[in-house]
């Protein structure tokens, strides 16, 4: 295939509309090694049909809803405007209460409100989860850190396009936490391998992380993206390393 057909095929990946937290568009173009941990399961265990639970960014609500929660005693988080539009249109009908949040630490709750708090990839203020958590409360939070795909993307666009500090992880994350009074009970860190198997999915995927891949566009980085097309061409795929952390934290009784 010429460059300029190429072009035409990562341009049309570029335009494609991102919505909720849905990465089905990469299903078997995207390949990421399992993590040590099961989030879904560590969370099922700490449910029960009596807590009061709130899901932090929930992005379009998909998590959330496969968990079945109790109708009338959960709550959501949302920041991104477009998300939480379809969120008002969506979890309602599920007895959800949503709430647009831009402010980690104001929170629209009372004080020892929630029995737990769920928080997968979004910002939060450690001494504002401790306040609306019920003494013995539980906050599961599963972060991307500082060193996710920070290589890929040096690469396509040179230093200053990722918009993460390098410092954000376990151990700074978890001395915030004590700090703030909590427990933890549980924390892991891991660096999985992700492989593109296309480089559609690759620009797909950075256009979407913007704070990654800051001013990512087909046209800056065309050339970059002919090499790694030269590399899938030879490898049948390019690779990034990513970076996640959980921990589970209990405030004390």
């Amino acid at each position: 295939m010429d460059r300029s057909e190429l072009k035409k095929r990562w341009e049309a990946e570029e335009a494609k509309v991102f919505q909720g937290w849905d990465f089905s568009e990469l299903d078997g173009r995207l390949e990421e090694e399992e993590l040590p941990w099961d989030y879904r399961t560590l969370v099922q265990q700490e449910m029960s049909e009596n807590a009061v639970m709130l899901d932090m960014g929930t992005g379009g609500g998909e998590f959330l809803l496969s968990l079945s929660p109790p109708p009338g005693r959960t709550y959501a988080t949302e920041a991104y405007p477009p998300n939480y539009e379809l969120c008002l249109a969506k979890l309602p009908a599920y007895g959800i209460e949503v709430s647009k949040v831009e402010e980690d630490d104001q929170l629209p709750y009372e004080d020892e409100f929630f029995n737990l708090v769920l928080n997968r990839h979004e910002s939060f203020s450690a001494k504002e989860v401790y306040r609306i958590l019920k003494p013995g409360g539980v906050f599961i939070t599963q972060q991307v850190g500082g060193r996710n795909n920070r290589e890929l993307s040096r690469n396509l666009l040179g230093e200053g396009a990722m918009k993460t500090p390098a410092e954000f992880d376990l151990a700074h994350t978890v001395r915030d936490m004590i700090e703030a009074g909590f427990d933890v009970e549980v924390q892991q860190e891991a660096f999985p391998e992700v492989k593109f198997r296309d480089v559609g999915a690759l620009v797909y995927f950075a256009k979407i992380l913007e704070w990654e891949f800051a001013d990512f566009s087909v046209e800056r980085c065309f050339e970059k993206l002919c090499e790694l097309q030269n590399i899938i061409d030879q490898t049948g795929f390019v690779s990034s390393r990513e970076h996640r952390f959980l921990i589970l934290a209990r405030k004390e009784r």
